[in-house]
């Protein structure tokens, strides 16, 4: 356990130092903003695109890991609702409360740190688990909270859903990356090291953004902050655990991937869509900013019990 957390220390020691930058204003929020952007839209994508370029779509796919992953994602997005229903929340807000409880920061966090902890062959299980929540679960959340508001399903929401998926630059560098090995299309010297260059600078990048992030976020609302960072640090992993390793057979060094995956903090994208929607942002920060904190401990618990299956 010591050696895993000493291991994801330096992770979390670079979130910390974006924290201090944003919460001394030494890092503006105007430039987290643009320091995001360039992780999102040409670090990340860079590391992305690089990752499935030199993999197969036959080597990624495992459907006993999606169909798990889906289960146990869904399990706590049910629970998460249910919990929610009972409070008497409105759809809207309870969807975002399900969202912080079963979706992670995959691409942010999750791509660099877990390929690193557990190794380079980690990147398939991280990009399946990625791209689920971005198809199903962002969508998801686009639909009742769109539906919500225009009591029906339209052609505007699919529209919107639509736009998103292709406007997104890590599914595009996904999809893109998948294409290119599907051709067999060997990538030039030149090139593969432009993307290295490009994509070493998401890891660094990617944890110092979520750390200066972080300084712009309160916490207010405890109390159900807490119980959105025990449904996403403890209930998902403990989910799609049961869901990998019980029910769906998965390989274990693949289970133990995903189960890390699912341990992962709350994502920063869900304060966007917040945001965007104008739905309980400030409960959305709060969130993100418990669930990051204590996931210092409980990524490192997770990792330590995945490692040894």
């Amino acid at each position: 356990m010591l050696a895993i957390f000493l291991k994801t220390l330096p992770f979390f020691a670079l979130i910390a130092v974006g924290y201090w930058a944003g919460r001394t204003r030494f890092f503006t929020q105007e430039a987290t903003a643009y320091l995001t952007k360039f992780v999102f839209y040409f670090a990340l994508s860079a590391m992305l695109f690089r990752f499935s370029a030199n993999l197969s779509l036959a080597e990624v796919w495992d459907t006993r890991l999606v169909v798990a992953y889906l289960w146990g994602t869904l399990a706590v997005y049910g629970i998460a609702s249910l919990v929610g229903f009972l409070r008497g929340l409105d759809v809207q807000t309870n969807a975002i409360e399900a969202q912080c409880a079963a979706i992670g920061n995959t691409g942010f966090l999750g791509v660099p740190m877990l390929t690193l902890l557990l190794g380079a062959q980690a990147i398939g299980p991280v990009l399946i688990a990625l791209t689920i929540d971005m198809i199903v679960f962002s969508s998801l959340i686009v639909i009742l909270i769109t539906g919500a508001r225009d009591g029906q399903m339209s052609l505007r929401t699919l529209r919107t859903i639509g736009l998103g998926l292709v406007k997104n630059p890590m599914i595009v560098a996904i999809v893109l990356g998948f294409v290119w090995s599907g051709l067999r299309i060997p990538i030039p010297d030149p090139m593969n090291d432009f993307l290295a260059i490009l994509g070493g600078a998401a890891t660094p990048g990617a944890l110092f953004a979520i750390g200066a992030s972080l300084a712009s976020k309160s916490a207010e609302r405890l109390h159900i902050a807490g119980w959105l960072s025990f449904c996403k640090l403890v209930l998902h992993p403990l989910f799609v655990a049961i869901g990998a390793l019980v029910l769906f057979g998965v390989d274990p060094y693949k289970a133990g991937v995903i189960i890390a995956t699912a341990a992962l903090p709350v994502a920063g994208n869900v304060y966007m869509l917040a945001q965007h929607y104008g739905v309980a942002p400030q409960r959305v920060s709060a969130a993100i900013l418990v669930s990051t904190a204590f996931s210092i401990v409980t990524v490192s618990l997770v990792v330590a019990w995945v490692s040894a299956l």
